[in-house]
């Protein structure tokens, strides 16, 4: 079931760059930077009152991250929601008619089952079904 909003995923073409200004402008500590170098991607969390703001970068030439930074610059990429059974959430949004990227669950960069829905889902917007 799904239980509530988890975090806002940003696409970014530099990690380090975009956490010292946002920390900066929200007066937060730098988050540590997780790099999974199998996917050419670093990935960060900053922390809100209890909702995440998620900052990847994609340094593949090609990625889905890359080529959407390339194309909408810095950008909101899609929100998270948090399941507390994702593969029963998959399923049911399928029988409402929302088209998944990710028709079961995979292991996503900060090491959670996670599964996306088409941007076509939200007339152009994705969004993330994860574990808490």
């Amino acid at each position: 079931m799904i239980k509530g909003i988890g975090h806002i995923g940003i696409a970014v073409d530099n990690l380090e760059e975009s956490l010292t200004v946002m920390a900066r402008a929200l007066d937060v500590d730098l988050p540590s930077i997780k790099v999974v170098s199998e996917k050419k991607m670093k990935v960060a969390l900053i922390e809100m009152g209890g909702i995440g703001l998620e900052l990847i970068e994609d340094y593949s030439e090609d990625g889905p991250f890359a080529r959407f930074v390339k194309e909408k610059g810095n950008s909101i990429h899609h929100f998270c929601l948090l399941t507390d059974d994702i593969e029963a959430d998959i399923a049911d949004l399928e029988t409402r008619g929302i088209e998944m990227a990710d028709q079961r669950s995979r292991v996503g960069l900060r090491g959670k089952r996670i599964a996306f829905t088409k941007p076509s889902a939200l007339n152009g917007i994705p969004f993330e079904l994860s574990e808490p």
